[in-house]
């Protein structure tokens, strides 16, 4: 299997600057992000969400915090550009019973990072 490169995001980068992450996909190119609502941070450019969630684990995130997403680079932000779905964001013990992040609160929080990281 390639490995992906992946990039720990917590300073503002520019969205070209994300361009060399991007995965092909029949819906168009994406890049595979991870979202920590509580350190405003964010990985992105991971085959799978669960890598990024383990080397943000392993760099002291903790797991109620990290959201899985899917930005489509070639959107603007004020269209869908966020894509709420991923493995890891399925957690009916924690009342989210869906890929997607059910809480509007939490939509609403990891736009305002996403939107705060990537310009």
């Amino acid at each position: 299997m390639t490995l992906m490169p992946t990039k720990i995001i917590d300073k503002q980068v520019q969205k070209k600057d994300l361009g060399d992450l991007e995965l092909q996909h029949m819906d168009g190119n994406f890049v595979k992000v991870v979202v920590d609502i509580e350190q405003a941070i964010m990985i992105a450019g991971m085959t799978m969400h669960a890598d990024g969630e383990g080397i943000l684990l392993e760099n002291g995130s903790k797991q109620e915090h990290l959201w899985g997403i899917n930005l489509y680079l070639h959107l603007h932000p004020e269209e869908s550009w966020i894509e709420y779905n991923s493995m890891i964001n399925l957690r009916p013990s924690h009342g989210n019973r869906s890929r997607g992040v059910d809480d509007p609160t939490m939509r609403q929080r990891i736009r305002e990072i996403v939107s705060q990281l990537v310009q």
